[in-house]
């Protein structure tokens, strides 16, 4: 499957804002955590984890599919493909393995966090809540970086299908000759 250009630049606008929106929410998860896992205020770490919790809920898995699909589509769609270059191959694996982080640890560890304070406990462990933010912090600036560099080359398969297509070239152009 190929895309028209208009296709393939409306899903590249769609991936990027969508990648850009993950990784803003992140940032703003990262510094909701930091706060109420550093305030003395009983208050403010509700508030906090409240927020927390409203942006997992509502806004981070909407990101994160829509960054997955969208990727996914790009990669299918477009000559680059999902495993002929490493980086995309990386990326692939990378936005899969943090958006099941997403739903099976990031968001519990939240709702955690927003059952014992509504409770008028403290939070259970501060990790709970900061080590998710810092992973995919760390997770999606990784994948921005190699986004713009596009490192490793090609991948097995690719090169493959790389010699195959100059192979084919390669035919064309002799008989053309000839």
């Amino acid at each position: 499957m190929k895309l028209s250009r208009p296709a393939r630049r409306a899903s590249l606008v769609v991936h990027a804002a969508a990648s850009a929106g993950w990784l803003g929410l992140t940032l703003g998860l990262f510094a909701l955590g930091v706060t109420a896992a550093t305030t003395g205020s009983a208050v403010t770490v509700e508030a906090s984890v409240r927020a927390m919790k409203l942006f997992a809920d509502w806004l981070l898995l909407p990101l994160a599919f829509l960054t997955l699909l969208s990727g996914l589509l790009l990669a299918l769609g477009t000559p680059w493909g999902l495993a002929r270059h490493r980086w995309v191959y990386t990326k692939f694996w990378l936005t899969l393995a943090t958006t099941t982080a997403t739903v099976f640890a990031l968001r519990p560890g939240v709702n955690d966090a927003v059952f014992a304070v509504a409770a008028g406990e403290p939070v259970p462990d501060a990790g709970d809540i900061l080590f998710g933010p810092v992973v995919s912090l760390s997770a999606y600036l990784f994948m921005t970086v190699i986004s713009i560099l596009k490192p490793w080359g090609l991948t097995r398969r690719g090169r493959r299908l790389r010699a195959s297509a100059d192979s084919r070239r390669d035919a064309r152009g002799a008989r053309q000759t000839a």
